[in-house]
């Protein structure tokens, strides 16, 4: 059953000039453990690269964010919540701490579909519950 669907679009750009006010401290608060070592190693071989994977994630983050029903608030958090990669390539959703709790407790799974192109990310999630 269907718990919640969320979507969310970024402008690429706007992720650019908020790195470049904010240095990668604007990095280190949206992305998570695994997600900020990715990201330094592409923005160090390339830097769109590395912006282009942090607007995907922050995109993410905001469509699971509504998928679950709550925004950024507790327990949802940036950190809490990171995109990573399957074996096969596909992206799936990590969640830590409270977050992780509060979703297992409620027999909860996610679905994430991410994309970009040179200005704009955009993501979908859908979440559903596990039927029983």
């Amino acid at each position: 059953m269907i718990y919640g669907i969320g979507t969310d679009i970024c402008d690429v750009r706007r992720i650019a000039r908020t790195l470049d006010r904010k240095s990668q401290r604007f990095a280190e608060k949206v992305l998570g453990p695994h997600e900020i070592e990715v990201f330094r190693a592409r923005f160090a071989k390339v830097e769109a690269r590395g912006i282009s994977y942090l607007a995907t994630r922050f995109s993410a983050k905001e469509a699971f964010s509504k998928a679950i029903g709550m925004g950024m608030r507790m327990p949802m958090t940036w950190r809490a919540c990171e995109v990573v990669k399957a074996a096969s390539g596909k992206p799936e959703i990590r969640l830590h701490g409270e977050l992780a709790t509060w979703f297992a407790a409620r027999g909860l799974r996610a679905h994430v579909s991410i994309t970009d192109e040179t200005d704009y990310a955009a993501a979908f999630v859908v979440v559903e519950r596990a039927e029983g």
